[in-house]
């Protein structure tokens, strides 16, 4: 039997924009909270929202901007970044994701590549100034015509102006559901970050489904402490939420887990969202207890790896019974499997889940392409409505991971199991080669977990002269808990192959990651030949 499945479905793909979509929302839940940014004492109920939504669009109609047009966002998460999502959709405008922790290399490089006509910005985020970055760039890039920052006389003339319903309809008349809709660079840890182009219904569809499987109603309310730049807010957390009636929570501009564990107890949240290092955060805090979390039953955990064993605490200490993963890349808008809420503890702890209804996936040999048996690892390749519109002006980077028969090649080495349930075992390129044994540093991690005094670690592969690459682990431990690298030995001896024992050990506070809260290995490698003195092995050529 093939690595291949198909999430075949009854419920039809929505033809339909996001615009129309948030109107049909509001015609059946005008009075339902929409949107509460707690930080900012905003709330909007979805009558409330989409006005301000529409009075943004008509001041950006009105000042030139229009279908195809390019708009960046730059800014944490507040209210201002979502209504900006929804005003450019209504337009046809391209929203164009700005990452908060670029500085002024990266913006140039996004607004220009982007061609954007206009930027609205949040003036400052964690202590960098965004105005100053902004004025710095702005007088290279003269496609940018105008740059607006939240909280000036200037938002607020835009957020506030005059509706203008004819204008509206007539741009919703010009726009299709296949246009593109969303601008998302990728991270670009290897060359200069790619701008993955999403459509409309690219993103609705996957929020749709997404929602559809957590079982969202107008009674749920959100808390996304996900950064909103990333498909993980603005799709899986926004958009999920309006296609459905739900509410868009928002704890704080950027994750704290303090105010995200306040947030969910006052707001009587019943779904929480978060990346693994916010979940060991929020159940690390020293205040954990002192939070009523009862109201809360389903959640999201994705971005990266998520470990057996604190997906086993989310689900008993925190109570999130129907805590689930999902699993994807910006490319597929984001998600490409996801667990149900009916499936058992351990499916839910040890896979990454089915795939998601209309989705085709499948898991092929990485050098000759042929789609492997069930069981055997191999490249996790996904098709169908969620593979994005390509990279932004760049055909043959496109072609690189999108083949002609429209197979997204994600660069995830999995197996599929005789269910169709998917595990991930690595990153193509994360795998360790040691002396000829292919080594997947996820299994050693799950293993090192359950470990009591190892509160989160990550293994890389570092060069070496003999076997080509070693293993090295990067571990932080619990508050209060001591333990060394031979402790760390001892304790793998016997439970888990010799040669997957790592050679090297690192205890640290933190790991490098970027905003969205993704491991970079590949920092954490460079830092290691430096310290370990391997710069000798990593010149040495390898076929």
């Amino acid at each position: 039997m093939l690595s291949y499945a198909h999430g075949a479905c009854d419920q039809p793909l929505l033809g339909e924009t996001i615009g129309q979509n948030l109107d049909g929302t509001v015609a059946r839940y005008p009075e339902a909270e929409a949107l509460v940014s707690r930080h900012q004492g905003i709330r909007y109920s979805y009558r409330e929202f989409t006005d301000v939504v529409d009075r943004l669009a008509c001041a950006m109609a009105r000042g030139g901007i229009g279908k195809g047009d390019r708009v960046g966002v730059w800014g944490p998460n507040v209210a201002e970044w979502v209504l900006t999502q929804y005003a450019t959709a209504k337009l046809g405008v391209i929203l164009v994701n700005i990452n908060p922790a670029y500085r002024t290399t990266e913006l140039r490089y996004a607004l220009g590549h982007s061609g954007c006509r206009w930027l609205v910005s949040a003036q400052e985020c964690r202590g960098s100034d965004f105005t100053a970055m902004v004025a710095e760039v702005a007088p290279e890039l003269p496609e940018l015509e105008r740059a607006i920052f939240f909280d000036t006389e200037e938002w607020e003339e835009l957020a506030h102006g005059e509706v203008d319903g004819d204008l509206l309809r007539e741009r919703a008349s010009e726009l299709d559901f296949d246009d593109p809709i969303n601008i998302q660079y990728t991270s670009g840890t290897t060359g200069s970050p790619k701008g993955a182009t999403l459509s409309h219904h690219n993103i609705l569809n996957n929020a749709r489904f997404i929602a559809g499987l957590l079982r969202y109603s107008s009674e749920d309310r959100v808390c996304i402490p996900v950064p909103l730049y990333h498909c993980f807010g603005m799709v899986i957390g926004n958009l999920a939420c309006t296609s459905t009636g739900a509410c868009m929570v928002y704890p704080a501009a950027v994750f704290e887990p303090q105010a995200t564990l306040e947030t969910c107890a006052a707001e009587r949240c019943t779904s929480l969202y978060g990346v693994p290092t916010m979940f060991i955060a929020q159940l690390g805090h020293e205040r954990f207890n002192d939070f009523d979390l009862r109201s809360l039953r389903t959640g999201i955990m994705a971005g990266s790896p998520c470990p057996i064993e604190v997906m086993r605490r989310v689900n008993d200490e925190m109570g999130i019974r129907q805590i689930g993963i999902a699993f994807g890349m910006t490319e597929t808008s984001p998600v490409s499997t996801q667990v149900r809420i009916n499936d058992t503890l351990e499916h839910r702890c040890e896979t990454v889940g089915q795939a998601m209804p209309h989705t085709e996936i499948k898991v092929v040999d990485p050098a000759s392409g042929l789609t492997q048996p069930r069981g055997e690892p191999g490249e996790f390749c996904a098709r169908g409505y969620l593979v994005m519109r390509g990279y932004w002006n760049e055909p043959e980077r496109t072609a690189e991971v999108i083949d002609p028969a429209r197979w997204m090649h994600t660069g995830d080495l999995a197996t599929m199991d005789a269910d169709g349930y998917i595990r991930v075992v690595g990153r193509i390129k994360d795998m360790v080669i040691r002396g000829g044994e292919n080594i997947y540093p996820r299994e050693i991690e799950e293993f090192l977990y359950t470990h009591a005094a190892i509160a989160d670690v990550q293994v890389i592969g570092v060069p070496d002269e003999r076997y080509g690459e070693e293993l090295m682990a990067w571990i932080v431990l619990r508050a209060g808990a001591t333990l060394d690298a031979q402790g760390v030995r001892e304790f793998c001896e016997g439970r888990i192959a010799r040669y997957k024992i790592p050679r090297y050990m690192k205890f640290v506070d933190s790991f490098p990651m970027t905003v969205t809260g993704k491991v970079q290995k590949f920092k954490m490698r460079e830092v290691a030949i430096e310290e370990l003195g391997l710069e000798g092995a990593a010149a040495v050529a390898t076929a």
